[in-house]
């Protein structure tokens, strides 16, 4: 599947998109590379290749994220509280006061 200037101007249409011709025909290549690569890919034979969760589950432990431990490491101080919220528009008490966005 190769789209062609006329998609591109279309989509551009329909997503309201004001787009310079130059820009458009770069688009299309990008847009083409992407579909290229996906035809690719799905020309692949995975039978009986097993889904991953993650891309690093099939290289073992030694890709395994390394996480950092999960603590405060900063002190919960009024003073640091204070600090935090100096630059919030608005503070009550301690807590930051946002606009009402739900009716």
């Amino acid at each position: 599947m190769a789209l062609t200037i006329e998609d591109m101007a279309r989509l551009s249409r329909l997503a309201r998109l004001e787009v310079n011709p130059q820009t458009q025909n770069q688009t299309l290549d990008q847009l083409n590379g992407f579909f290229k690569l996906v035809e690719q890919m799905n020309a692949v034979d995975t039978t009986g290749v097993e889904p991953l969760a993650h891309p690093t589950d099939a290289m073992g432990v030694a890709a395994q994220l390394r996480l950092r431990d999960d603590h405060v490491a900063e002190p919960a101080t009024a003073q640091a509280r204070d600090a935090n919220q100096a630059s919030a528009p608005a503070v009550e008490r301690g807590l930051f006061l946002v606009p009402k966005v739900i009716e």
